[in-house]
């Protein structure tokens, strides 16, 4: 990936956020996400390759900070080997030392380096860490022995949402923001019950068990943050400010043309005597766009088969819109295989593609058709590996206007593809055989 590209989409994002006031972003993900069966983080982090994520972490901190808002390294120490949603259960991660040195630990360091804020925890258990196996967010070993002590961190600790379930199973609601304090944290996030939270606290440092010198520290921690973020002296935003920054067109086209490098080609197989992609118009200009649309990121946009049926129809195709969701049913399968029927060619977004989902059968049955069929994953790019006869795939990595738009003149051929894959594609039935390796990217 690029580092300009990653510091400029920081600085544009930080810009606008403290345009409107808000000047802490808990961003950017320094997770590597070596397990393709990662439920949580997958397109969040910045790929596979501890280096290449490092990199990009720097990067983003230093873009988020020069716009005066506060960038958070997350979540330590690493939550990119996970099969396990930290939301909904507690993760176990079962690197060695040795493998978390290698794997998790650079792209922190990196952060650290580049002066980042503040850094997240995470509510997980890695017992090479912590032979105790507490979550992460409440470890003494981990967050003052290796973070604090080991890594020389000595910005401000801020633990994932308290109210997330894997924080929450093996201490009660009123032990959790203590342990974390008495851990090395300095700000709690989200408790399930803040009144709650805050008398466990206070009663622990009436009791003696927390000290108010050990409050005092954490409490310069935040106040010396907020002073570099120029809280203390610009503290209010204005009508104009937003104005002139938020949603600018200079700002819309940075990140569209961040956006355009990104959209990747795995596969471009032969019909006809030529490639599948880019599609030309004169030959098959009657498109169907069908598949998934999840809401939104930034709940404004979409849905993604319309914004791609609506970019492809202005770069002159004929291009339908037929939404089928992430678990099409038997019926909305039906109706799109009798919509691809006389078509030139059928474009399908799917989302996290798994090997129960009745988005494979959608995709087998239109590919029986024998239209040819165009695939673009939208969020991580892994669904290739499930999908069998399709003409052409893309990844987009995200189901944004903008990446849509990206991945609509990808496939028209106004723009040539120049992603690469930040993590391998492995054989979904032999994970252990590598479809398309990291940096594998087509072009025109």
């Amino acid at each position: 990936g690029s580092r300009e590209d990653a510091r400029k989409a920081a600085f544009l994002s930080g810009s606008e956020l403290a345009a409107m006031g808000i000047r802490q972003d808990y961003a950017p993900v320094a997770d590597v996400n070596v397990n393709p069966a990662n439920p949580v983080i997958g397109v969040r982090s910045f790929g596979a390759d501890p280096q290449s994520v490092a990199r990009l972490v720097a990067a983003q901190v230093k873009g988020y900070q020069s716009a005066r808002v506060a960038a958070t390294a997350k979540h330590f120490p690493g939550h990119g080997d996970t099969q396990t949603d930290s939301h909904t259960g507690l993760p176990v991660i079962t690197h060695s030392e040795e493998e978390w040195q290698r794997l998790d630990a650079p792209p922190f360091r990196a952060a650290i380096a580049a002066g980042v804020d503040s850094i997240m925890t995470a509510h997980l258990v890695v017992p090479a860490l912590d032979p105790a196996e507490d979550p992460a967010t409440l470890s003494r070993p981990i967050l003052t022995g290796i973070l604090r002590e080991r890594l020389g961190y000595d910005g401000v600790v801020v633990t994932d949402a308290l109210d997330m379930a894997g924080v929450r199973q093996k201490y009660g609601d009123d032990r959790v923001p203590v342990l974390a304090l008495k851990a090395g944290v300095d700000q709690l996030l989200n408790p399930p019950d803040f009144r709650l939270a805050y008398n466990a606290v206070l009663a622990a440092v009436e009791s003696g068990e927390i000290s108010e010198e050990r409050i005092d520290v954490s409490l310069l921690r935040i106040l010396e943050l907020k002073q570099r973020r120029g809280l203390f002296d610009e503290p209010y935003v204005t009508h104009a400010g937003v104005d002139r920054t938020v949603g600018i067109p200079p700002h819309l086209r940075a990140a569209q043309r961040i956006a355009d490098r990104t959209t990747t080609l795995l596969l471009n197989r032969r019909t006809g005597g030529r490639r599948a992609l880019p599609l030309d118009r004169r030959r098959r200009n009657d498109l169907l766009v069908v598949g998934a649309d999840p809401a939104a990121p930034s709940a404004t946009g979409g849905p993604p088969t319309a914004v791609l049926a609506r970019t492809l129809t202005e770069l002159g195709f004929t291009a339908t819109a037929l939404s089928t969701g992430i678990t099409p049913t038997r019926e909305l399968i039906d109706r799109a295989v009798a919509a691809a029927a006389g078509r030139d060619a059928v474009v399908v977004a799917t989302y996290n593609v798994s090997a129960a989902s009745p988005q494979r059968t959608l995709v087998s049955e239109l590919v029986a058709t024998g239209v040819p069929v165009v695939h673009l994953a939208i969020r991580n790019p892994y669904d290739i590996a499930r999908l069998d006869g399709v003409a052409a795939s893309l990844a987009s990595y995200s189901w944004t206007d903008g990446e849509m738009r990206a991945a609509a003149r990808v496939i028209a051929g106004r723009v040539g593809p120049t992603g690469r894959l930040p993590v391998p594609v492995p054989d979904a039935d032999d994970p252990a055989q590598v479809l398309y390796p990291i940096g594998h990217g087509l072009s025109y």
